[in-house]
């Protein structure tokens, strides 16, 4: 039988093409964020829907649904309030606005009852009473549900990372596949981003705009010289350490200024991943922080994914943030061969 899916919280579309990649038809995605719109419909076939989930009528989402489909709703709803940082650092977590996104979730699969369901998250959020409440409204409306906690290299993404995947289905048990790579089979940091041009900081490579990296200060160009493979701080001389390094505090932050290594995954891509003194950033052999579309590579975005023209040329921190807050690419297609097993098992 033929499927439609609206994905909620598209943002640029890592989720939506995942599972078009798996066949399923993503019809529409919703976001409050009108800048996704060019990545979006520039790389899928479905239409963006510029509108706040909040405020999303279930008339408005049946009207993409055609007759005689298996009907999915799919999304990720904005995930800072519920990951480590935010919980153990932040006192504003929990009274974030952004946490409520997830009963807009629930609301919209209580008054449209789609025949599957699938939620992607941060691992942390399985103990938060609005996930608990969201698996008791599935179940109060009969839905089968399942829920994982995902390590990425395990289905094609390379980078080390956790998720929370839930699937649920109203036509009977819903099983996420198992992992599709052995560690052995892990693709690495070399394997995603080893071909591409080099550069330097700064630069923009003529046949890639995406492919830029921010251009480094004079002591963190000293800096990065001194970063090995999977390295901190410490391999530098004391005089190009930072004050902080030198407290009790910042001995628990060995990661930042660091370089990735070139045959493991790489570490979470975040928000920040253009900027070297926020992570693990530092290109594995370059003198630079990975490029945006290393950045977007390593969420496991096809290498010819279209983020911007010429018009989006300087939004350098935006385009950042939009690929750090995407499900990758090669999870959603995991979601999507699940989906799509569990259809053939039950069909009717």
């Amino acid at each position: 039988m033929p499927n439609a899916a609206i994905d909620l919280f598209c943002g640029i579309g890592g989720l939506t093409k995942g599972l078009s990649l798996a066949g399923i038809d993503v019809v529409a995605g919703f976001d409050i964020d009108e800048s996704c719109r060019f990545a979006y419909e520039s790389n899928n076939t479905a239409q963006f829907i510029n509108e706040d989930v909040t405020n999303v009528t279930p008339e408005e989402i049946n009207r993409f649904f055609p007759d005689n489909t298996v009907k999915m709703i799919v999304g990720c709803a904005p995930c800072q309030p519920f990951s480590r940082y935010s919980l153990r650092y932040r006192k504003d977590g929990r009274t974030d606005d952004k946490w409520k996104l997830l009963y807009s979730f629930s609301r919209l699969v209580n008054e449209c009852v789609p025949d599957i369901v699938s939620m992607e998250n941060v691992p942390s959020l399985v103990n938060e009473d609005v996930f608990k409440d969201f698996v008791e409204q599935l179940l109060h409306l009969h839905y089968f549900v399942e829920w994982n906690i995902v390590y990425f290299p395990d289905y094609g993404v390379p980078q080390k990372r956790r998720r929370l995947v839930l699937l649920a289905s109203r036509f009977g048990e819903i099983h996420l596949i198992p992992p599709l790579y052995r560690k052995e089979e892990y693709r690495t940091v070399r394997m995603a981003i080893g071909g591409l041009p080099p550069i330097q900081d700064g630069e923009i490579c003529d046949s890639d705009l995406l492919h830029r990296s921010s251009r480094l200060s004079r002591i963190n160009k000293m800096r990065i010289r001194q970063s090995v493979q999977g390295g901190t701080w410490r391999d530098w001389d004391e005089n190009l350490k930072l004050d902080c390094h030198n407290r009790k505090t910042g001995v628990t932050y060995p990661s930042v200024y660091g370089r990735m290594k070139w045959d493991e995954p790489s570490p979470t891509i975040t928000t920040q991943f253009y900027g070297y003194g926020n992570g693990r950033f530092g290109h594995p052999e370059q003198n630079r922080a990975i490029s945006l579309r290393e950045g977007a590579i390593l969420q496991s975005f096809p290498n010819d994914y279209i983020f911007i023209d010429e018009e989006h040329l300087s939004q350098k921190r935006e385009l950042g943030t939009h690929i750090g807050n995407a499900v990758p690419v090669e999870l959603g297609r995991a979601i999507g061969i699940s989906i799509q097993q569990h259809l053939r098992d039950y069909e009717r």
